[in-house]
């Protein structure tokens, strides 16, 4: 049988290891030989479910990335407080269709998870073919522009990262 089978996620084996070890807090070879049984069983019970992480092809790229998403995410803070402290009758929220390129699902779950993290936005469904997004927006000028920009913002970005194809 191969590596894979036995060992289906090495990473995932060693960190569940060291978790345990640091929860009993008392090192000895029968808790490390404990640990690692229990990381190895949980990880090969959990092969099925896991999904294959895309490889990181531009390193640089992703710093930059998340210095950006964590500037927007500063930046949309300090405009959802001014939206809520101001007069409630100026909002527009709207759900939006983003239509989705990407087709990895682990980086489409990057995706949703970032424009979640974005305050004044979050991701309220997928559809079942995984080509469009639903968000809620809490306010919404230009549904078209805010299509662009999730796309060239934040959508593209990811595919260049890890350098998907664009189908």
């Amino acid at each position: 049988m191969s590596r894979s089978r036995w060992l289906p996620h090495p990473m995932l084996t060693l960190m569940l290891t060291v978790i345990w070890l640091l929860l009993v807090n008392t090192p000895s070879v029968a808790h490390l030989l404990l640990g690692a049984f229990l990381g190895w069983g949980i990880a090969l019970l959990c092969r099925g479910f896991m999904v294959d992480l895309p490889r990181l092809k531009r390193p640089l790229l992703l710093l930059r990335y998340v210095l950006m998403v964590l500037w927007d995410i500063l930046r949309a803070n300090i405009s959802v407080a001014k939206l809520v402290l101001g007069r409630i009758e100026k909002l527009q929220p709207a759900f939006v269709e983003v239509p989705i390129d990407i087709e990895n699902e682990f980086i489409l779950s990057v995706l949703a998870c970032i424009l979640s993290l974005t305050p004044g936005t979050v991701s309220s469904g997928l559809s079942a073919d995984h080509k469009t997004l639903l968000l809620h927006v809490l306010d919404v000028d230009d549904a078209e522009a805010l299509i662009d920009q999730v796309k060239s913002r934040y959508e593209a970005p990811l595919m260049e990262i890890f350098q998907c194809s664009n189908t």
